[in-house]
């Protein structure tokens, strides 16, 4: 039996203050924080998600903010760029947008789209593409309304050290379908109408190196926990080392480092965001998994401080 994902369900990076990422992706993006948690596996430190206004799977962006800690380099081995699905008509109020913000932006034409690429204030590669698909988000924060606001992925850019063997991947473990080249890239299509495409580059350049500014792992869909386990059975069966099933409260995990040294996680679309706190409610209080709540106190006093707050 052949597998499919329908698409990204989120992606997870490293960057720098909590305040600024916040900034950045609510202020001046307009997406909304869902949930504020810790890193299970370093509850020193926040994991933020940021998506659109019902925290739905394809549209969620998270993130290990660590202040002052080192700088990465986005190469081999991550994804490259992040990119996320605009309203069709909403380009022109992204380009004022960012100019705005005084944010560097770059036009291009990719795969006949327009494509708007910038970074954030921590070295992450993002692109603007205007998206026909896709649910519209119904979240409004300062001067990004529904018309405008950002839908989910639109996809991503993977940067792989061994390309060919990515490709055989993606089509042949994750199910995705291969619908184009164009110069140094690939691209592949999966079912969902938002976070349903990668590009794959398929010429190599210098290994990345985790740090502040890059890509820790990108996740893919899964239907519910017994798809979650036949993904685990059938990637293994494709010569996968996957790890045990791991409960990330929000979602259920399990990761693989596929042969281009990129790190894929596959996450269950439920339980969602909201089981621990109300749609209306999500990303308004600190949030933890049961194992650290005898903490709560010493984590909230030695956590820094932040606030979502309107830029406009």
């Amino acid at each position: 039996m052949k597998k499919q994902t329908t698409g990204i369900h989120h992606i997870t990076a490293i960057v720098g203050h909590p305040q600024e990422n916040i900034d950045f992706y609510a202020g001046v993006l307009g997406l909304r924080l869902v949930k504020q948690t810790v890193n299970f596996d370093d509850p020193g430190t926040y994991h933020l998600y940021f998506g659109d206004g019902g925290g739905n799977p394809g549209t969620i962006i998270t993130f290990f903010p660590w202040a002052n800690a080192y700088q990465g380099r986005i190469g081999d081995g991550q994804v490259g760029v992040t990119a996320y699905a605009i309203p069709e008509g909403s380009i022109d109020f992204w380009v004022n947008r960012l100019r705005k913000f005084d944010i560097s932006f770059t036009e291009v034409e990719r795969f006949g789209e327009k494509v708007v690429q910038f970074d954030d204030p921590h070295g992450l590669h993002l692109e603007l593409v205007e998206r026909a698909k896709g649910p519209t988000n119904d979240w409004t924060f300062g001067d990004v309304t529904p018309d405008v606001a950002i839908k989910g992925f639109a996809g991503a850019t993977l940067y792989s050290s061994r390309p060919e063997e990515t490709k055989a991947t993606l089509l042949n473990v994750m199910g995705l379908e291969e619908i184009g080249t164009e110069g140094d890239y690939t691209r592949f299509k999966a079912s969902s109408e938002i976070g349903n495409i990668i590009d794959l580059k398929m010429v190599t350049d210098a290994r990345g190196t985790m740090g502040v500014g890059t890509v820790h792992h990108i996740a893919w869909r899964a239907i519910d926990d017994q798809d979650h386990l036949e993904w685990q059975k059938y990637a293994q069966e494709n010569g996968q080392l996957v790890t045990e099933v791991k409960d990330r409260n929000y979602f259920n995990a399990i990761y693989f480092r596929e042969s281009g040294e990129i790190l894929f996680e596959i996450a269950t679309d439920p339980p969602g965001f909201a089981h621990d706190e109300s749609i209306e409610t999500m990303g308004k209080e600190l949030k933890l998994p049961a194992q650290y709540e005898q903490f709560r106190d010493r984590l909230e006093h030695s956590l820094i401080p932040i606030e979502v707050r309107p830029l406009d």
